[in-house]
């Protein structure tokens, strides 16, 4: 029979003997009827004890010895050891980054490098066949096959993708262009778990930029890439892996340079990504200079500092003379407090503008050829915002009036004008200030 012994909590065991208990406490203890002087016990309680989590050790060598022999067992025919692991029953969950050293490196690599750990290894691994578009191609459908089945892979791939890269110094030269190749068709073909910030980023270290291995690297990879494919794909997989900006950052410090960036690609027959290139400094220093421009202009800078700013801007960023046309009158409009569908207060508000900076537009409007720039890109920006639509004539006739245009270059574009946009309108709005400048040229006559 068991016993249940129920003891007020302020009530010590050693308290427990019959003669030193009160009324009360022997009544908790007589619930059964049964009192005694030994120690009680619990009858039918069984103490549980925890259980551990015993792991099982950790056996990549073995791992990567069973994926070698499939190898070997093969002859390296991929699509029979895809077929063949497949059915193996190993665990690759725990193992992936193994596996994947296995495919690169033909085995496991020891720590710190990427030299093939003691142990088997097989000659049919990525870094032993030539370095050759068509040899390589193969490793990268494999892959795809492995990832299809188990995607749980694709981190495994992008942790041992990028360790090699940033241990491109450890490599031979035709090791690192095999890793290019096949970075460049896992592109391509667009292979999962391979984002472009996994191959871009690991490359910006500096010992590696340093020696040269970097630029060396995504030369090879470029050329590789836009075999088959446009520089548009190119510079979309750049701006995902945040590097269409950075490209000087594959090059040594010494020769971070545009020109160098020019030089370089030129020799290695990429010239489409060397315009691309010069594109995107002229859109940046085109910028800069616009955001000087529009501080000098906001803050009511002194025409000749800001002639200086703009003469220094086309000197470092050798910009073309109509670009700097086109600038000047974008910055001068921009800053144009507008009022809404008020038409004259706009037409106002324009025509002040001119007045007060014709003489940044004069230094710069040097000939008849930039003076027609000058209203081809009046012409577009009325067209294109409704509120300046009806203002192009008092527009050209505020320039004649401030010597900005010329009566020749007006008639020019009145008569033989060849921009489209809003052409018709326009003409038919000026006709009455052009009929005054042909009567009044013919009573100079």
């Amino acid at each position: 029979m068991g016993i249940l012994l129920l003891l007020r909590p302020d009530v010590h065991p050693r308290t427990q003997e019959k003669d030193h208990m009160d009324e009360e406490t022997q009544e908790w203890v007589y619930i059964l009827g049964i009192c005694s002087k030994e120690k009680p016990t619990l009858g039918g309680t069984r103490i549980k004890t925890r259980k551990r989590n015993i792991a099982a050790p950790l056996d990549p060598a073995a791992f990567a010895d069973a994926v070698i022999q499939i190898y070997l067992d093969n002859a390296g025919d991929l699509e029979l050891v895809a077929k063949n692991l497949e059915s193996s029953g190993l665990n690759f969950s725990r193992y992936g980054d193994t596996f994947f050293e296995v495919v690169f490196i033909g085995g496991r690599t020891q720590p710190g490098t990427i030299k093939p750990d003691e142990g088997e290894s097989h000659p049919y691994s990525v870094i032993e066949c030539e370095p050759q578009r068509d040899l390589i191609l193969p490793f990268v459908i494999y892959i795809q096959k492995i990832l299809r089945r188990r995607p749980f892979l694709i981190k495994n791939l992008e942790n041992v993708v990028r360790r090699f890269l940033q241990s491109l110094e450890l490599f031979e030269d035709n090791e690192r262009k095999k890793l290019a190749i096949f970075s460049a068709l896992a592109f391509s073909q667009k292979l999962s778990g391979l984002p472009p910030e996994t191959v871009f980023q690991p490359l910006l270290k500096d010992n590696l930029v340093g020696k040269g291995l970097v630029l060396t690297f995504i030369t090879d990879f470029f050329k590789e890439y836009l075999v088959d494919n446009s520089l548009d794909d190119l510079i979309s997989v750049l701006k995902r892996g945040k590097m269409e900006d950075k490209l000087l950052e594959f090059f040594p410090s010494t020769k971070r340079t545009p020109e160098a960036f020019s030089e370089h690609f030129t020799q290695e027959g990429l010239i489409p990504l060397v315009e691309y290139n010069d594109k995107k400094i002229f859109e940046v220093k085109l910028k800069e200079m616009k955001s000087a421009l529009t501080s000098q202009i906001a803050e009511e800078a002194d025409i000749s500092e800001v002639i200086e700013t703009v003469k220094q801007h086309v000197k470092d960023a050798k910009l073309p003379d109509g670009e700097v046309i086109r600038i000047l009158w974008d910055v001068l409009m921009d800053s144009v407090q507008w009022s809404g569908k008020n038409q004259q207060q706009n037409a106002n508000s324009a025509l002040r503008q001119v007045k007060t900076w014709a003489n940044l537009l004069n230094t710069f409007c040097t000939s008849g050829k930039l003076e027609l720039e000058l209203i081809y890109k009046v012409q577009v920006q009325c067209y294109e915002d409704a509120k300046l639509m009806k203002l192009f004539p008092e527009i050209v006739r505020s320039l004649y009036d401030q010597d900005v245009l010329a009566e020749d270059t007006i008639l020019h574009w009145f008569r033989k004008g060849t921009n489209p946009r809003g052409r018709q309108a326009f003409v038919k709005a000026l006709e009455p200030f052009v009929k005054w400048l042909e009567e009044a040229e013919e009573e100079e006559e």
